[in-house]
C-alpha cells in the first residue's frame, strides 16, 4: 500500500491515466500535455549539459522540529532579484544559462506567458521523490502557469483533486512538456512518488512567472 511522508498508509484511490495529447481539461483546472516536445539528440544533449553544469543543491527543511534533506537535488535560475520561497526554504536565482533561456523560449508560446524562472530537481534515482503539494505561493500570483520540462528517465506524475480525491497518472518521458495552467495549482496536488525499479536519473524544469 502507498505511503505518505511520514510512512502511514495511504488508502487506494481511483486512478486513471492520461494518453491524450495536446490539451486536456479536467475538473477545476488544464493541462497541456506534450510527450515528445524536444527531439532525442536535443534532449539528450540538455540532460547531459545540466548534469555537468547546473548548481546542484541538496536543500533541508524543517519537519516537526527537525532539519531534513529533501530527497532530490534542486537548482534555482532566472531573472535577478526573482527570489522562490517553499517549505520553508528561500531560493535566490542563479542568472540564466543559454541551454535554460533556449528552453524557456521554446515553451513560452505554449504556456502563453514569459516564464522568467525555473526550478530545477534532479531525481537520481526512482529512491527521489516529491510528495503531494500545490505550487500556489504568493508570488507566483492567481492561476500561475507551469511549464514542466523533463529530461532523462520516464517518471511517473500524478495529480489529485483536492475534494474528489480523483487521481490522474501523467507519464512524463524524456523530452515532454506538461503546461499546468487555469485553476489547477488552487484545485489540485501532484506528486513524483518513489519507484524503485528506475535507476537512470531524471531532470525536470518548471519554468515559472514570479511577479
Amino acid at each position: 500500500m502507498e505511503q505518505d511522508l511520514f510512512g502511514n498508509p495511504i488508502e487506494p484511490q481511483k486512478i486513471k491515466t492520461i494518453a491524450k495529447i495536446g490539451f486536456n481539461k479536467i475538473e477545476g483546472g488544464e493541462f497541456i500535455y506534450y510527450p515528445n516536445y524536444f527531439e532525442q539528440l536535443d534532449s539528450d544533449n540538455y540532460y547531459s549539459s545540466m548534469c555537468d553544469n547546473i548548481i546542484w543543491n541538496q536543500e533541508k527543511m524543517n519537519m516537526y522540529g527537525k532539519s531534513v534533506f529533501l530527497p532530490r537535488l534542486t537548482a534555482w535560475y532566472g531573472d535577478a532579484e526573482k527570489s522562490y520561497k517553499f517549505s520553508g526554504i528561500k531560493l535566490n536565482p542563479h542568472s540564466w544559462t543559454p541551454e535554460l533561456l533556449e528552453i524557456r523560449n521554446k515553451i513560452n508560446e505554449i504556456g502563453k506567458v514569459s516564464f522568467n524562472s525555473v526550478l530545477l530537481n534532479r531525481y537520481r534515482t526512482g529512491n527521489d521523490w516529491i510528495s503531494w503539494h500545490q505550487d500556489n505561493e504568493k508570488e507566483l500570483g492567481i492561476n500561475p502557469v507551469i511549464g514542466s520540462v523533463n529530461f532523462g528517465a520516464t517518471r511517473k506524475f500524478q495529480i489529485r483533486h483536492l475534494k474528489t480525491k480523483e487521481v490522474i497518472d501523467i507519464l512524463l518521458h524524456h523530452g515532454s512538456l506538461l503546461v499546468m495552467a487555469g485553476a489547477l495549482q488552487h484545485n489540485w496536488q501532484h506528486q513524483v512518488p518513489k519507484e524503485k525499479n528506475v535507476s537512470e536519473g531524471r531532470i525536470n524544469l518548471t519554468f515559472r512567472v514570479i511577479l
